[in-house]
């Protein structure tokens, strides 16, 4: 668990030392909370508001399409509905830590889930992409906020030997609501609006929002550490917290940007890659001596766990970006309704279920660098078979490589947990949850940017090789083109007409063509970003085993 929640352990024992029955009305043998409510009512709203945050990282991106029609923007414009809430999630985390501490949890719970659910009814009355991409950013900045806080809350409530079962519904709803979501935002665009897959946050986050006012409350530790801090007068490391927020910021807009607008050809790109630059030389001398710093970025320093960063940045970059360009190429070119797109990624959701609950019982015979090491090789070698994809590819075809990848990523995250907390000192905990999630979602988004500029590249590539083969001096051409007009007169088609439909439909299959091979060279890219986990994975320390390793949020 976090420091929070060990904090909240210690202070918990000492309150109940102090108040005896009064503080612990017994529920079916589980200790009330501060509230005096059940605590198992705070683990479900709790759950709700988790369920809801992490539904919106994969919900829109089968509705990319629609999204892209509704706005009348291009593909690549509209990826950055889902990049920039990673973004704007990823930077949140940084600051959430604190704020909660500093603040009370109840509080900044309360405001991180009113601003997620606010910002996504403004999501869904967007009236154009850079009003959409505002709002997503706000959305992302609050649902950044509510990750950290939920363990914290739940190891407040719960005792120690009934806190597994909360942390279980807690990652229930972690590993379900990513499954969910491809199916909802599918059905939902195509049978009433892609608007509802936003605003369909509204009438839940008021419902979590009423819940949270009833239920929670700080616990007396919390309460304790929130007046220490106050009295010591410690601060808010803004200064990072705005260099890391601009370093991030910049180079989403580089990479997002600078396929469509030339690179470094374009002021944009410039003005931003300089941002960049300046932001992470800054940083660096700053976060290594500040305080407080913002992100404890001496953590990155140690092999163990810079190894593991590294590894949750391939991870979330192979997570998202199959999420997105697996319903992208199904609907474009192989004629799928969002729903069905949706329901190509189910089984896979559902293997990763089954196997989270798998690992989580054997992980403890097992050292984590082998388990990252096979999740990493089963991964690489489901991108290696997207790589086969053509014409015919079937539903199941690509439904079977997401399930490989569901067998290979909860090896990947459940042994993380345990990888990336050895030899960090417990005052460090909280550091080392927050850098683990942002590697996750900052991995997810540069995985996205990286897929879509090398789709982009590649077309360019392959459309220009593929053009210089279909000439019409070629007698190969003229074979086809006689072919296929022989086909549209037979069917009806005036002999005028049938040739241009003829011309056209080369065309096509030209455009086709070109496509599966861009594919086929994103995915053989995603294949080489998972197989580097490998050897990252087989460097990790051998890691102890009995103690009570933190869990990740």
């Amino acid at each position: 668990m976090s420091a929070d929640a060990a904090a909240a352990n210690g202070g918990s024992r000492k309150a109940g030392g102090k108040s005896g029955g009064a503080a612990k009305a017994k529920s079916g043998g589980l200790p009330r909370t501060a509230g005096g409510h059940s605590p198992w009512s705070v683990a479900l709203v709790v759950a709700l508001a988790t369920f809801m945050e992490v539904l919106d990282t994969t919900i829109a991106n089968v509705a990319l399409r629609y999204i892209s029609g509704g706005l009348a923007v291009g593909p690549d414009e509209a990826a950055w509905v889902v990049t920039s809430y990673l973004v704007a999630n990823a930077i949140a985390l940084t600051a959430s830590s604190f704020l909660a501490k500093r603040y009370g949890r109840k509080a900044f719970f309360i405001a991180s889930v009113a601003l997620f659910t606010v910002a996504s009814l403004a999501c869904g009355f967007a009236w154009d992409l850079n009003s959409l991409l505002l709002f997503r950013v706000i959305q992302g900045l609050g649902g950044g906020g509510m990750a950290p806080l939920a363990q914290s809350i739940l190891a407040d409530s719960f005792p120690p030997a009934k806190r597994g079962q909360a942390f279980a519904l807690y990652g229930l709803a972690i590993v379900v609501a990513p499954v969910v979501g491809p199916t909802l935002g599918g059905w939902l665009s195509d049978n009433v609006s892609w608007h509802w897959c936003f605003l369909i946050n509204g009438p839940v986050g008021v419902i979590a929002l009423a819940l949270m006012w009833w239920l929670l409350e700080d616990s007396e530790s919390a309460v304790k550490e929130r007046k220490a801090l106050r009295k010591k007068g410690v601060r808010f490391d803004l200064v990072g917290f705005l260099l890391v927020a601009t370093f991030l910021g910049s180079l989403e807009v580089c990479l997002d940007e600078g396929q469509r607008k030339d690179w470094f050809g374009s002021p944009l790109i410039q003005v931003f890659a300089v941002l960049a630059v300046i932001s992470f030389v800054a940083m660096i001398p700053w976060l290594l001596t500040a305080k407080n710093p913002a992100v404890d970025l001496r953590l990155l320093g140690k092999r163990q766990f810079g190894s593991c960063f590294l590894v949750m940045l391939a991870t979330g970059a192979i997570l998202i970006a199959t999420t997105q360009f697996i319903p992208q190429i199904t609907q474009d070119y192989y004629g799928y309704t969002a729903t069905i797109s949706g329901l190509v990624l189910a089984p896979g959701g559902l293997v990763t279920v089954a196997m989270m609950l798998v690992i989580g019982q054997v992980s403890g015979y097992f050292q984590p660098k082998w388990l990252i090491a096979t999740g990493a090789a089963i991964v690489a070698l489901a991108m290696y078979d997207l790589t086969r994809i053509y014409g015919d590819s079937t539903f199941w075809f690509f439904a079977w490589s997401r399930i490989y990848i569901g067998i290979g990523l909860p090896m990947i995250f459940i042994s993380i947990t345990a990888a990336s907390y050895e030899g960090i000192d417990k005052s460090q905990t909280d550091q080392a949850s927050a850098l683990i999630n942002v590697a996750r979602n900052v991995g997810g988004s540069m995985g996205v940017s990286l897929a879509q500029n090398i789709l982009a590249y590649r077309s360019q590539f392959h459309q220009s090789r593929l053009s210089e083969s279909v000439t019409t001096t070629s007698p190969a051409y003229q074979e086809t083109m006689r072919q296929v007009t022989q086909y549209f007169t037979v069917h009806g088609t005036p002999g005028v007409d049938a040739q241009g439909q003829a011309t056209a439909w080369i065309g096509q299959q030209l455009a086709t063509q070109t496509a599966f091979f861009a594919y086929i060279d994103v995915f053989w890219a995603l294949c080489l970003v998972s197989a580097s986990a490998v050897p990252l994975a087989m460097i990790l320390k051998r890691v102890e085993r009995g103690g009570e390793a933190p869990a990740g949020h």
